[in-house]
């Protein structure tokens, strides 16, 4: 089984919230299987299958453990969904809530999916869900039902037959192991992938207040990566919805940055990508993936003059931050 992890602090907690403590949490997760797979900012992927021989216990006892061991520890709790895949994993962490473990077992697999709208699946986002909705196939129950021609048709033949896969519960992915090096690297400021999020007041639909989020977050890692001297050669944005499902995408840059406007325009066009027209969107989180130390990146030259004015002003925003704080300078759009 596949336990999906994702950590939830008290309002008590001290500064730096789940991000801060997710080392120590991740070496929790390795004392009960070494199979622990990072998903920062709060949550990971635990591969318990040899665990539950060795310990001699099933995946809702170890996910019991997990829990009191990061409450008694970390002051953390947790909502956790366990599956034969992480696909399944991740969809039953959003029906958890927390304290609580949700376990769907390969005989349970059809039943739990039946009922669930398509766009739950991985891979499905708001423009597919829309395409298959206007061809009445509007749940999982009915795409696995569909013959895998008609959905290829659809959306492709590659994309076809994954959504066909995932609506049966078929998930080909699997745990990779990264957690072993993540609290070393992160103790030592050398993450391999760095994140911030911002959750909203109330669940907002005006996409002016997404971009401002994006435009907030991006800000916050490029400065991030400047201050440690790193790169990062892709983005991740995860969109969460007010029903707690999430969207996920990735892309990868033209070439390693650290540098705010590149990767706000990127985090821009992932969003716009998205279609999300009315959603009731919860929180935003970008994920900077691929870090690399500065010195190893090579950068295109270009003889753009706005280009190098915007990296010298940057620069020097910078230094004003590190004297007077990372509220010295900020952009026009968030001073209000």
């Amino acid at each position: 089984m596949i336990l999906y992890v994702r950590f939830r602090s008290a309002p008590t907690h001290e500064a730096g919230g789940i991000e801060a403590a997710l080392p120590a949490l991740l070496g929790l997760a390795e004392d009960i299987s070494p199979v622990v797979q990072a998903l920062p900012p709060d949550a990971a992927l635990i591969d318990v299958r040899g665990a539950e021989r060795y310990f001699g216990r099933d995946a809702a006892q170890l996910a019991a453990l997990l829990r009191v061991r990061a409450l008694a520890h970390c002051g953390v709790d947790c909502a956790i969904g366990a599956g034969p895949s992480p696909m399944l994993a991740r969809m039953a962490a959003r029906e958890a809530v927390p304290g609580k473990t949700l376990v769907v077992t390969d005989d349970e697999t059809t039943g739990f999916l039946a009922g669930k709208p398509v766009a739950a699946l991985d891979g499905v986002g708001t423009a597919t869900a829309r395409t298959l909705c206007a061809y009445g196939l509007d749940c999982v129950g009915r795409v696995a039902e569909a013959p895998l021609a008609v959905l290829q048709r659809i959306v492709g033949a590659k994309a076809g037959r994954e959504l066909w896969e995932r609506a049966r519960g078929i998930d080909r992915t699997a745990v990779v192991p990264n957690a072993v090096d993540l609290p070393h690297s992160l103790r030592r400021g050398r993450s391999p992938q760095i994140a911030a999020e911002r959750a909203f007041d109330r669940d907002e639909l005006d996409p002016v207040s997404h971009r401002r989020a994006l435009l907030s977050i991006a800000e916050e890692l490029g400065l991030r990566m400047r201050t440690e001297g790193q790169v990062c050669r892709s983005l991740t944005l995860t969109v969460r919805y007010a029903d707690r499902s999430t969207t996920t995408r990735a892309r990868t840059l033209r070439e390693p940055t650290a540098h705010s406007a590149a990767l706000t325009g990127l985090a821009y066009r992932i969003h716009e990508s998205l279609g999300l027209q009315r959603a009731r969107v919860r929180s935003l989180s970008l994920r900077a993936e691929d870090l690399m130390p500065v010195e190893r990146a090579a950068r295109q030259l270009t003889f753009d003059p706005a280009d190098e004015r915007a990296r010298r002003i940057e620069a020097v925003a910078d230094r004003a931050r590190a004297k007077f704080g990372p509220r010295a300078v900020v952009p026009g759009s968030l001073a209000a």
